[in-house]
């Protein structure tokens, strides 16, 4: 996302759908709401509309998550 839209600014059509593929696709490799919103200049809360959707399944408090969680062991 070369460009960051003016804050508070209506994205609409093609630029909306565009915006939130590459949220999307940001989303899926790691990166976290509150980050793509810093980079695009758009508050938590329209970053996470836009990436509900367009369908991603969002992640649990606590960042990414990798692999199995903690083996537990007694």
């Amino acid at each position: 996302m070369a460009e960051t839209l003016k804050k508070g600014s209506r994205v609409t059509g093609a630029a909306r759908e565009k915006l939130a593929a590459d949220l999307k696709k940001k989303y899926d490799s790691g990166a976290s709401i509150r980050a793509l919103a810093e980079e695009t200049g758009r508050s938590y809360g329209f970053v996470h509309r836009m990436l509900s959707e367009s369908g991603v399944t969002l992640r649990g408090r606590g960042g990414a998550t990798r692999g199995k969680s903690k083996s537990s062991t007694s």
